[in-house]
């Protein structure tokens, strides 16, 4: 009995530090207003993570909202399951629907054979491809980085890179540090780390360095703001609201 009291406590402990060094938890939402050009309210974004035994589970939810939904409609779902041990991607889904643009995919990850199986809904076929190591999808990528890079050990105007899968292509996402700079939020001043991840110019973004991304500086590393270069115009992305972060949120008064 004491063996097994003694055995509980050290797997508890264990399972508390990996809690508290995470940068997320289970429970965490995050909201994002959209903005076109810094004026014309385009949209909004949610992120919301939730977890079982093995895996976390997050979904994302963006959608055009005031006059832009009536002349160009936007309905994207995406959805990510990824394990909580290795942080690596098990299942993700995309249902998509931008100006009638429409995509409808799943893909299942096997991270031991290097294979990614993609089930085109929308095309009715299923095709299966080879995947580099330690891959990643759309959304469980941004929750590898928060875990995994430590400003610390980053110089600036430094790149860094991660494996990514994406539709039916192996890539590799590049980013770039830039620094830290203090920005002013409809919370506060907030310490972030600036980020460029380097984008594909041509039919959405202006350049291929058309993408700024402002991190918090604290132990969330949530995203705080994004501003995007595009062909036509811009797309500035703000923290609107959030809760359930596994860390307090560090502003500036």
């Amino acid at each position: 009995m004491k063996k097994a009291i003694f055995l509980i406590t050290i797997f508890s402990t264990l399972l508390i530090n990996a809690q508290s060094n995470n940068a997320y938890k289970s429970g965490e939402w995050l909201k994002f207003n959209i903005s076109y050009s810094g004026l014309i309210k385009a949209g909004e974004a949610t992120l919301k993570l939730k977890s079982n035994t093995e895996s976390y589970n997050v979904k994302a939810v963006g959608k055009s909202t005031g006059a832009l939904k009536w002349f160009f409609k936007v309905e994207d779902f995406y959805e990510s399951y990824f394990s909580k041990e290795t942080g690596l991607p098990r299942k993700f889904k995309r249902k998509i629907n931008e100006g009638g643009y429409t995509k409808n995919l799943i893909i299942e990850f096997d991270q031991i054979l290097k294979k990614a199986k993609v089930n085109n809904i929308k095309k009715n076929t299923i095709e299966e491809f080879k995947i580099k190591d330690s891959v990643q999808d759309m959304l469980s990528v941004f929750y590898h980085l928060r875990n995994n890079y430590d400003i610390d050990s980053i110089h600036e105007e430094e790149d860094f890179a991660v494996n990514m899968f994406f539709d039916s292509e192996n890539y590799e996402f590049k980013m770039k540090f830039l620094g830290i700079e203090t920005i002013n939020t409809k919370f506060g001043k907030i310490k972030c780390i600036k980020l460029r991840p380097f984008v594909q110019s041509g039919r959405v973004f202006k350049e291929k360095e058309s993408l700024t991304l402002w991190i918090s500086a604290d132990k969330n590393k949530i995203p705080i703001k994004i501003k995007a270069d595009l062909v036509v115009g811009s797309i500035v992305v703000n923290l609107d609201a959030f809760s359930g972060l596994n860390h307090p949120f560090e502003i500036k008064f």
